[in-house]
Formats: C-alpha cells, structure tokens, sequence
C-alpha cells in the first residue's frame, strides 16, 4: 500500500499522485495469511544475523521479523501493543472547540457503528493477543445506552494473572453526575476514570464548550464524586485511577495552569495538561499551542522543589512531575513538542469500526466490514497485524500535521477525521 509522508509534501507530492501511489486497497485475509505462511518457511530454511535494532537480517541484507515477535500486535519497531482505545459513539453532549468544528460533523448512520456483540467480539480478539488495557472513548462514551452492558462484557475477560486488567474510561463528566451512573459502572468493572475538564471558570467553560455554564457544576460534582471512590487497593472494587485531562490553549486558559495545579494538593488526583493538537476543522496554530515545557518552567518558578518522578522507561505518553507535600501529581502529554512514539503501545478502534494505528496517521482498515462478511478471528487478526506492521517509526511533526489537516483531502492527501469521530 502507498502511504503519504508527511514530510514530503509539497516537494515529491505531484510526483507520487501522477505514479498513483496512493491506493487503498488490502489483500484479502486469506491472501494474506497464505503470504505469512510462506515467509516463516522461508524464515525456517535461511541463515540470519541480528542488526542492532532487533530485527533479523537474512543474506540478502533484508531486516525481518523474528519468530518470536510473530504477534500481529508487535510492530516493525517491536513496539508490543498492548493498551486498546475503542471509541463507543461519535456523539457528544458538548462541542468542545478543537473536538469539534462549529458547523458540527456528519455522523455515521447508526448502521455503520459497531453493534454490542460486534465491540466485544473484537475486544476479546485483542485481549488474546495481549491487550492488557481498554479506555473506552467518544464522542462521549456516556452517551451510549448499552455503556453497562459493554462494561460488564469487558469485564469478564479478566483473569487473574492475565487478560485484561484495566478497563478505563474518558468522558466529560457531565452525565456521570446524575443519579447513580458513575457508582454503577465502576461496580460493573470500571477500574480507571479520566475527567476532561479545560478550565474551573463557568463562564469560560459555556465559551469553550459552546453548552450552558450549568453543566460545568455537572462536571465538578462528578469530579468530588468519583474523588470520594478511588481505592490504594487495585483488588477493590472502586477507582484506582482518576485524572483530569486539560488541553491547554494560549490566551484560553493557560493562565488556570496554577489553579489546576492546586488541585492536587490534597486530592489523589493526576491533572495531566495535554498540547493543543491540529485536526480537521479545529483552527490550530502554532500561536495557540503552548509547549509542555513552558508549563514546566512557570510551575517550577510558582512552586520550588517541582520534580519529574517519571521513570526513563516504560510508556512516556504522560511525564508525571509533583509538587512537593501534594498528594496528588501532574503529567504533561506533550504530543507536538516532544513526541513519545517510540514508546507507544496504544491502537485505536474507531465507533464505526475503523483500526488506526496512529492518531495521527489518516489511514484505516474497516474490521467492521470484515466481520460483517464472516470472517473468522484469525482473518481480523492478520489484518490487525498488517495495520500493525505499517505503523511508522514516528509521527510527522506538528508543522507536517498541521499542513495534512489544512489540505483537508485536496491534491490526494487523505483526510484525517475529526477528534470526535476518531475518539479521544
């Protein structure tokens, strides 16, 4: 398949459409598993040496995949993804300005979702081959009336020892408020909870938000609620996790950061500030994007003794740094700036099905389709695996990504989706 660097726009991209690089079509499964067949007989009857990034090379100077990273979701970089996001619904009860353009987007019909049975049978394929953590997304994933049902489904795929161990959640808060809601889904097996939250000013929230300022209290009630459920124990029932994601905006709210921060003082609380990130429709610019490390340095100017106590291996997709004598911590997600994709180990299940591989990365394989035509387990897994096998080394840089999201399709440049219809 032809992909689209990034980096090689403006200067090669007349060059690539006249070769008509850029065609979406896939092998069918069985195709496919045939091809893998052959390769590994291949593997068997060839001497290999090992290069220094562990891939194995064979005579003829070609790296290949070793036997033991044959699993789909091991990538060319031995990236083992274990950490799965399905977004439940493209719907919204806010229209949050870099989720979602003004003049709103066009929603799938309901017909092209993945049903229940559909979004667990996937989950488990996944969880099969080693996903470990499902964060269920949105649109706002609260929105969707068989939330429980799923929950409960995800549920018992956890053994002890082994399969799922984290079933996560994102949502904005605002029906998790009501009633019981957030008390019943953390007793049908919710383990960890991220609040989004971009500013503590009612006012600034109705402008953000483009919704009523009454749902900011929504939102905080949901936040003191699901503060007075979190557990040290992870084999109690409870949340073990809670965090307060803010996507932080030049002249918008970065003037909160301290507030946000003091958040933390006596609550068990991670507010993880996240850079303003460029998709369709959402205006970014590099004048409204402020850098992880700027926020750093404000903090540690407001707060002496401000330290990272994040490990340097491991996932880095959060820097986590504390203020000392808070009990909770702060975590930078520093996406343009500072990139963290040789750590990644997260994919992506989009509400109508679609894997992507990358946030970033435009391209997708519709398993929804595949399922719908019967396909066995092992045929989605193989294509799982050769999405898997195309992810790159790293994203194309802010700047890159910005210009793909101003293209918006035009010269044969896929088109990337909106936030809220990829899943946050």
């Amino acid at each position: 398949m032809g992909y689209l660097h990034y980096h090689e726009i403006p200067r090669t991209l007349s060059k690539r459409l006249h070769r008509g690089l850029y065609s979406t079509q896939f092998e069918s499964p069985q195709t496919i598993i045939r091809s893998r067949q052959d390769r590994r007989r291949t593997y068997s009857s060839t001497r290999h040496s090992h290069s220094q990034d562990g891939h194995r090379i064979s005579e003829g100077g070609h790296a290949t995949i070793s036997s033991s990273r044959d699993s789909p979701l091991i990538d060319s970089f031995n990236r083992n993804h274990t950490y799965l996001r399905i977004s439940l619904t493209e719907r919204c009860n806010l229209r949050c300005q870099y989720c979602m353009p003004a003049e709103g987007v066009e929603l799938s019909p309901s017909s092209d979702l993945l049903t229940t049975p559909e979004t667990l049978r996937l989950a488990r394929m996944f969880v099969h081959h080693g996903v470990n953590k499902i964060r269920l997304t949105g649109g706002e994933p609260t929105v969707r009336r068989d939330l429980l049902e799923i929950i409960r489904g995800l549920n018992e795929m956890k053994e002890p020892g082994k399969g799922l161990r984290t079933i996560a959640m994102t949502s904005n808060g605002v029906v998790l408020s009501v009633g019981t809601k957030l008390r019943d889904i953390v007793a049908a097996g919710l383990t960890h909870l991220n609040i989004s939250l971009d500013t503590l000013d009612p006012y600034k929230f109705e402008a953000l938000t483009r919704r009523p300022s009454k749902m900011h209290a929504a939102v905080l009630s949901t936040l003191d609620k699901a503060l007075g459920m979190v557990v040290t124990n992870t084999e109690s029932t409870g949340v073990h996790s809670l965090k307060l994601n803010v996507v932080v905006m030049k002249g918008v709210n970065d003037d909160e950061i301290a507030s946000f921060a003091n958040l933390t003082r006596t609550s068990p609380l991670c507010v993880r500030f996240i850079e303003f990130m460029p998709f369709q429709g959402n205006k970014w610019s590099r004048n409204t994007m402020v850098k992880s490390s700027e926020l750093i340095e404000r903090l540690r100017s407001t707060y002496p003794g401000f330290s990272s106590i994040t490990s340097v291996s491991g996932d880095q997709t959060s820097r986590e740094w504390k203020i000392p004598g808070y009990k909770g911590t702060l975590g930078f997600i520093s996406s343009m700036s500072d990139h963290f994709c040789s750590s990644c180990t997260r994919l992506r299940l989009t509400a109508d099905g679609q894997i992507k591989v990358c946030l970033f990365d435009p391209h997708e394989i519709s398993l929804r389709d595949l399922l719908r035509k019967g396909a066995s387990d092992e045929e989605v897994m193989v294509l799982v695996g050769k999405a898997v096998q195309g992810k790159k080394a790293r994203h194309a840089g802010m700047e890159n990504i910005a210009r793909l999201s101003e293209m918006d399709g035009k010269y044969g440049a896929l088109k990337n989706r909106p936030m809220i219809k990829i899943g946050g």
